[in-house]
């Protein structure tokens, strides 16, 4: 065979070699690893696929967005965008990729609850951590109708924030975010924790504010049975509480130290060294130990404690004026003399 006839038959023997290598790079970008780093995307409601694809390029979520885009077209995924979180890993596939967000696969936030104050630090926590809407989530926590639907008002609505771990999907909107949390109040609520509110004279939810009282006040377990006892005698007695946690709390300055005079008079509901009886709601989130210390205060004739002279955080109790003034004069001087203002 001549050297020409050679290199003509060699022509399409290296035309097919040439196309089968495109076709192996091909369905390499295709069907090979397109992801090298480990991190989460998030989708959010109502996201268009030209949305998706934009964020996914964007943010360096694929290695190669056209061959993403090629297989996600031809798997449907522009007609089946879910909001999520999802878990994108390292060495993904496009196809592994595709079809964990055409199916949702999201991935699940755990949200802890620990003591929250006020409104805005359960708004903050839930729209820093999910999807929902800061906006949308303050209206529900200040509509009187919705929340008398599930035993609140705008006052009592913190009482149902219970301190846990909860999980959610990170699309979930305001209104399944809020009743998800307030539903474990009524689990945690059972008719025996009922009842053990009500031989006290109380319902689940001002011993909740009461627990919220006592939480701010101590964190020592072995006072709070006592501390618990001392509002109660004083509810009984018609007493003012006189709790200087409720103070801080009408000031909304919860770094004070020492609560001064001038700071008892401050005009507020929540104020209960100017009001008889509890604040109108909570005054934090309090822990399940502060509810079982007032549902299982003992009966004592304390109707006075403050904390100990040492500064331990320990508090001492007292049942007459003398015994309490005493003791009173101790810490006072504790402090001056460590310049505690």
């Amino acid at each position: 065979m001549s050297a020409k006839k050679k290199k003509k038959s060699r022509l399409p023997l290296m035309i097919v070699l040439v196309v089968v290598v495109a076709l192996l790079v091909a369905a390499y970008k295709i069907l090979g690893p397109n992801t090298s780093r480990e991190q989460f995307l998030y989708v959010k409601t109502g996201s268009t696929y030209e949305q998706l694809l934009t964020q996914m390029k964007d943010g360096g979520y694929v290695n190669d967005i056209s061959s993403f885009d090629f297989l996600a077209k031809r798997a449907g995924l522009p007609e089946h965008i879910h909001p999520g979180k999802y878990q994108i890993r390292w060495g993904m596939t496009n196809y592994e990729l595709v079809k964990k967000l055409r199916n949702g696969r999201q991935v699940p936030v755990k949200l802890v609850i620990n003591k929250l104050r006020t409104k805005n630090d359960f708004i903050h926590l839930l729209s820093s951590n999910l999807e929902v809407d800061s906006v949308e989530l303050s209206q529900l926590m200040h509509d009187e109708d919705y929340l008398g639907k599930l035993g609140f008002d705008t006052n009592t609505v913190m009482a149902g924030i219970r301190p846990d771990t909860y999980e959610f999907y990170w699309s979930t909107n305001a209104d399944k975010a809020f009743k998800k949390i307030e539903s474990n109040f009524a689990r945690f609520w059972t008719p025996e924790r009922r009842q053990q509110a009500k031989d006290h004279g109380l319902t689940a939810v001002k011993a909740t504010i009461m627990a919220s009282i006592i939480d701010e006040e101590t964190n020592r377990a072995d006072d709070k049975l006592n501390i618990a006892s001392v509002y109660l005698n004083r509810m009984d007695k018609g007493m003012k509480l006189q709790a200087d946690p409720t103070v801080k709390f009408a000031i909304g300055d919860f770094t004070i130290k020492r609560v001064t005079g001038a700071m008892l008079k401050t005009e507020s509901p929540y104020n209960t060294y100017q009001n008889t009886g509890l604040p109108p709601g909570p005054i934090c989130t309090p822990s399940n130990g502060s509810i079982e210390a007032v549902l299982n205060a003992p009966k004592t004739n304390y109707i006075y404690f403050c904390a100990k002279a040492d500064l331990s955080g320990a508090s001492v109790f007292a049942a007459t004026d003398a015994e309490h003034l005493q003791n009173a004069r101790l810490y006072q001087q504790a402090l001056n003399a460590r310049g505690i203002h």
